[in-house]
């Protein structure tokens, strides 16, 4: 799975109390400490430039949580920046593909994106039963607005199913009818809003800086946040056996001068996620000031580690989450501080 966005934390610790450790900011050292589980051994791990991570509490049926860290040695500016150019940023093997949606969604903004069988077999997709998630009432159109048995009908339904997601974002970004609020293609229904509310219900660390956030990202667009930055990408990615489409939402606040939190908000994957929601914050280290360490945390859900088997398929997943993570914060921190050389 993917690193969906940036996280920072100024750190200067030394193995003993973490109290007393210089450079650490009271709401940053509790954030780390009480909620991301950081241990003392960890953070001086961190301060040695070494990347830290560990699996986080999920009580949840099918909810895996992880988080890791490292220092980057750059200004935490030039990592926000490269964030913004999001189709840069995820550039990864397991991209296939990546772009991001304009202010009003539009045709053109998933113009790049493939949808061939693999991704959508839209011949073999009835309620209950389809290759990608999509509500009952999305499926029953389906048949009655593109003639399956018709040559050409493959292009015909991806030009359908880019429609359908565009006018999914639409409706997410305006608050109006329109959204997909369950999705029918499996035996049992899904409903991606309530799995999100689960998901950030279980996780305090998301409102330890900004207070508001929270509810912003619940009630998005309707709820209130001071200068947010938001901006929405779709991209294509490799996971499990058929790769999957997903659009994300990015959030980027700043708490201070020296500490900007970002947040990503899965707003809709083709399949495996049911709902995913990653935290970043970002922080200078003290004194130094091109360095700053970047700290990502990710909770998601996924139907398949529900049921039978469900411990053996969730310790495997979370020992992979936690091996992708550390390979995406290297590759970060790789190519930031590669490029300012």
């Amino acid at each position: 799975m993917a690193l969906r966005v940036p996280a920072a934390v100024a750190v200067a610790l030394t193995g003993v109390a973490l109290a007393q450790a210089p450079g650490v900011a009271p709401d940053v050292r509790d954030v780390l400490t009480r909620q991301l589980r950081f241990s003392a051994a960890e953070l001086a791990d961190l301060q040695r430039g070494r990347i830290v991570k560990h699996g986080l509490d999920a009580v949840a049926p099918g909810e895996i949580a992880v988080v890791g860290a490292v220092r980057i040695n750059v200004p935490k500016a030039v990592f926000l920046d490269r964030v913004r150019d999001i189709v840069r940023f995820k550039r990864d093997p397991n991209v296939l593909q990546v772009g991001r949606f304009s202010a009003t969604p539009t045709l053109a903004d998933v113009e790049a994106l493939s949808v061939g069988e693999d991704d959508f077999d839209a011949r073999d997709c009835r309620v209950g039963d389809c290759s990608v998630r999509l509500s009952a009432e999305a499926i029953r159109r389906l048949p009655q607005e593109v003639d399956l048995k018709a040559p050409g009908a493959q292009a015909r339904a991806a030009a359908w199913f880019k429609q359908m997601l565009v006018d999914d974002v639409a409706a997410y970004l305006s608050g109006g009818p329109g959204r997909m609020q369950q999705y029918d293609d499996g035996p049992r229904p899904i409903r991606p809003v309530d799995e999100f509310d689960g998901i950030l219900k279980n996780a305090p660390s998301i409102g330890a800086l900004i207070p508001d956030l929270p509810d912003y990202l619940k009630h998005y667009p309707s709820s209130h946040l001071a200068d947010p930055e938001d901006f929405l990408y779709w991209s294509k990615e490799k996971f499990g056996a058929s790769p999957f489409i997903t659009v994300t939402h990015v959030t980027i606040v700043c708490a201070s001068a020296e500490t900007c939190v970002m947040t990503t908000k899965d707003v809709y994957s083709s399949r495996y996620l049911d709902a995913s929601l990653g935290l970043s914050i970002a922080t200078d280290v003290a004194g130094v000031p091109d360095a700053f360490i970047l700290v990502y945390g990710n909770r998601f859900r996924a139907n398949a580690l529900k049921g039978g088997w469900s411990a053996l398929r969730r310790s495997v997943v979370e020992r992979r989450a936690r091996g992708g993570l550390e390979e995406s914060l290297k590759t970060i921190k790789s190519q930031l501080e590669g490029d300012r050389r």
